[in-house]
């Protein structure tokens, strides 16, 4: 349920400290090169505002907007409108894309994590370089996540805030199914063959 702002009429006060209230969160989540968690923005606002429902209510002034303000990663963030973006498409320059074995270490990690190199390598049926863990570690999606109590204790993987923001996640479970993607990878391509999983 949206927020209803004050009355004007009978709390100009109240109106007043909800406007200041909103223009703060926008400012804050412009100038934020990471998605705004409410709990960051709670720090700033006056006591009896709650961070969620100001959010909330910009959120809804944006709606419809070139850019709407989306909450991602456990946070808000400006992102530009879902319909306009094959449009930008044509004249934004995009991030570089993932090599395709990043982009199945990537995959691995994110549904089995924590997970060790080796875990990724079985998983994958084969190795994986060094040169491609520097690559997601230099994209910042994946981080260390402790090591595992094994022989050699081989160090854990897990992918990070900017992996969901990167993939317009919310939260980890936002990710679709691993059945959804395994019956969708068992349909018959052109020449009747089907292809292998990587997850």
């Amino acid at each position: 349920m949206t927020p209803q702002p004050p009355d004007p009429d009978k709390d100009p006060a109240g109106i007043a400290q909800l406007e200041h209230a909103l223009r703060l969160a926008e400012a804050v989540v412009f100038a934020s090169d990471r998605p705004v968690p409410p709990q960051r923005l709670q720090e700033l606002l006056p006591e009896g505002l709650r961070a969620d429902a100001v959010l909330t209510l910009l959120a809804s002034r944006y709606a419809g907007r070139g850019v709407e303000l989306t909450e991602v990663a456990g946070g808000y963030a400006f992102r530009t409108a879902p319909d306009l973006a094959p449009v930008l498409t044509r004249v934004v320059e995009t991030p570089r894309r993932l090599p395709r074995a990043a982009m199945e270490a990537l995959a691995i990690i994110a549904y089995h994590q924590p997970v060790t190199r080796p875990e990724i390598e079985e998983i994958r049926g084969t190795s994986l370089s060094q040169s491609t863990l520097e690559v997601l570690l230099e994209q910042a999606l994946i981080a260390p996540r402790g090591r595992k109590e094994v022989p050699g204790r081989p160090t854990l993987w897990g992918t990070t805030p900017r992996f969901l923001e990167q993939f317009g996640l919310r939260v980890l479970t936002d990710l679709p199914r691993r059945e959804e993607l395994l019956a969708g990878e068992a349909q018959p391509g052109p020449g009747g063959a089907t292809g292998g999983s990587l997850l």
